[in-house]
């Protein structure tokens, strides 16, 4: 077999996860290209990643990064998990597959505010439209002959359809389609899923494909920094079999690790701000300040409620019923095995007159072993529900502190350092609670946990609880922001600013974290990129 290092790459992808996936494939359906997918995660073997409801049943620490926050200096001073998927197909293989696209008013943001010349809302929409294989949807908001499979809830939990029933009781309106003409409402999520299975990128873009001649996929391989030759990346040295490995690239080496990594892989590589590299004993090799900065993350708080009776879906998680679920699965490809579990939720307003939604909640019809156990409500009687701002405007960063590779970055979301985001995120908090209160949900609601408190009644308990219990809804973004201000790292067409040969193609490019699920907004974005690769641009 010939070893990667004998062999130079036309285009090197960096990463595996929903963007690398996209990239690598759409590249190399070209078969004059030569394209190499370097994935530092495991394949996506395991049949549990594919089942809907699977993730429930995975061990994290196999698919994910075991990463912490620096201590929270405006949340207790808490450090909190951020957690980043290690296998192939990346989040996309062990998320809860809600599909939300975003609002129109997100992509104008980026054309207008940043100088994003070319991610227009039309031009973005017909992008989205473009992968989209929708079961039920059609134009002029969606596309069904995509790669992506994106269809409704099959069997929706009947506590989900409480939770949609009490949103109108709230005085929402019933929404058929948060990626339609309009967000705002209550409704079931759609999600990335086909005929009962996960549709990752993994398996959307690469799955019969990775039999290509000229398409390389390695899997539990880090790469450790990008060469950059005369203002130029060649190559990148990753690890193969225990040693460091140069492979080098003859026209582009394309980062898609992700908002904590492909900044990471940048510092490592000498590009970025000269004090932090210095700081970190990494030789300058390019002046980039904005690399690591602007990280943004959609701030999250989630509660939880005891149900009267034993039937919610974490009931599956023992013996008899994950059976009798399990046997349904095999035989009809139905049943609670098909659940992506965060079905239903809302949009809304907390600022009122803002262009679009700021609040988003997901409602999950169960609740995991430990919390029943730490709520005391027991196994089977549990619901969780979050709420999380949007449009939050603290800003983060992502810093390399070691020329190791294998030190983690440091990572800072600085959550609610603005007193917009804390206001944000108490509202966030009412509309949970006046949501479970409403007729349809109250009927089963047995008790609400709220951890140290016994009730919210004050601001500034509101306040004092969000700071306590802040989590990451798992949305980075903004790390390598693109556009055309000082800061930027990346140009419209996602070149790294002033190294040639380089892009950076993922959620770190995003420079305002979309006001959905980001799992959608960062396959459009691979997309956009090959179509920039694709055309010379």
């Amino acid at each position: 077999m010939v070893s990667v290092s004998d062999v130079t790459f036309d285009y090197i992808v960096v990463g595996g996860g929903s963007a690398g996936c996209v990239v690598a494939g759409r590249l190399s359906e070209d078969a004059s290209r030569s394209v190499l997918l370097v994935e530092a995660g495991l394949n996506d073997t395991n049949p549990l990643l594919h089942i809907p409801a699977g993730i429930g049943a995975l061990k994290s620490e196999n698919y994910e990064y075991n990463m912490k926050s620096v201590p929270l200096k405006h949340c207790h001073n808490q450090q909190i998990d951020m957690r980043q998927a290690k296998v192939i197909g990346g989040g996309g293989s062990i998320n809860a597959q809600v599909f939300t696209r975003g609002a129109p008013i997100d992509w104008e943001i980026w054309s207008r505010d940043y100088g994003c010349e070319g991610w227009e809302p039309e031009k973005v929409a017909e992008v989205f439209r473009r992968w989209e294989r929708n079961d039920r949807f059609s134009a002029p908001h969606h596309g069904t002959e995509g790669p992506v499979g994106v269809s409704d809830q099959a069997n929706p939990h009947p506590l989900s359809m409480a939770f949609v029933r009490a949103g109108q009781e709230l005085g929402l309106p019933y929404n058929p389609d948060f990626n339609g003409a309009e967000q705002y409402g209550v409704g079931l999520y759609q999600r990335t899923t086909w005929n009962g299975l996960r549709s990752s990128t993994s398996v959307a873009y690469l799955k019969g494909r990775r039999r290509r001649r000229n398409l390389t996929c390695l899997y539990q391989t880090p790469t450790l920094k990008v060469h950059i030759e005369d203002g130029r990346a060649t190559g990148v040295d990753i690890v193969r079999d225990g040693s460091r490995v140069t492979v080098k690239a003859a026209k582009e080496v394309i980062l898609t690790a992700g908002a904590y990594f492909s900044p990471h892989l940048l510092q490592l590589s000498g590009i970025g701000d000269p004090q932090w590299l210095k700081a970190a004993g990494i030789p300058l090799v390019h002046e980039l300040p904005g690399v690591g900065k602007n990280f943004q993350d959609h701030p999250r708080v989630d509660l939880a409620y005891g149900i009267r009776d034993r039937v919610t879906m974490d009931r599956y998680q023992e013996p008899w019923w994950g059976g009798l679920a399990g046997i349904e699965y095999l035989t009809f490809r139905k049943g609670p095995l098909t659940s992506t579990l965060a079905e239903a939720g809302c949009f809304d307003y907390a600022e009122k007159g803002a262009p679009s939604p700021d609040q988003q909640v997901h409602f999950v019809p169960a609740m995991t072993h430990e919390f029943a156990k730490l709520t005391g409500y027991g196994v089977g009687h549990g619901v969780g529900i979050d709420a999380y701002a949007l449009r939050p405007t603290s800003r983060g960063t992502v810093t390399t502190i070691s020329a190791d590779p294998r030190q983690l970055p440091l990572i800072d979301p600085n959550f609610l350092a603005t007193d917009y985001d804390v206001d944000q995120m108490v509202y966030g908090v009412k509309l949970m609670r006046e949501l479970m209160r409403q007729p349809s949900m109250a009927r089963h609601v047995k008790g609400e946990y709220l951890f140290e408190y016994d009730d919210l009644v004050t601001k500034d308990q509101y306040v004092d609880f969000v700071r306590r219990h802040i989590v990451s809804a798992c949305h980075p973004t903004g790390t390598c922001s693109m556009g055309t201000r000082e800061d930027s790292v990346v140009t419209p067409q996602l070149k790294v600013r002033g190294v040639e040969g380089l892009r950076v193609a993922d959620a770190s490019v995003m420079p305002t974290v979309p006001s959905s699920n980001t799992q959608a907004p960062t396959i459009m974005v691979a997309e956009m990129a090959v179509d920039f690769i694709t055309s010379g641009r």
